[in-house]
């Protein structure tokens, strides 16, 4: 899968996946946000979620703490489904 982290209306990441498939400059145009600051590819690897990469027309790329916002992510709406 594919990834841009964007940075929402209150200063905080907000991750998007979406399948390889569809561009990262194609998503991008279709964001609310101002402000791209990493994107790249995620894989599920051994339970954790592995980012690398990037996009070259976006000028953009992977970056260290990405796994950890979108995991995150993920923790802090687990709790609020069902």
């Amino acid at each position: 899968m594919k990834y841009i982290i964007c940075e929402d209306f209150s200063g905080q990441p907000i991750p998007f996946l979406f399948p390889d498939k569809v561009a990262h400059a194609d998503m991008r145009e279709q964001l609310p946000y101002t402000k791209v600051v990493s994107a790249g590819y995620i894989i599920l690897a051994e339970g954790q979620f592995v980012c690398s990469g990037g996009d070259a027309e976006l000028g953009i790329s992977s970056q260290p703490e990405d796994a950890e916002h979108i995991s995150g992510f993920f923790a802090r709406r687990s709790g609020s489904v069902g």
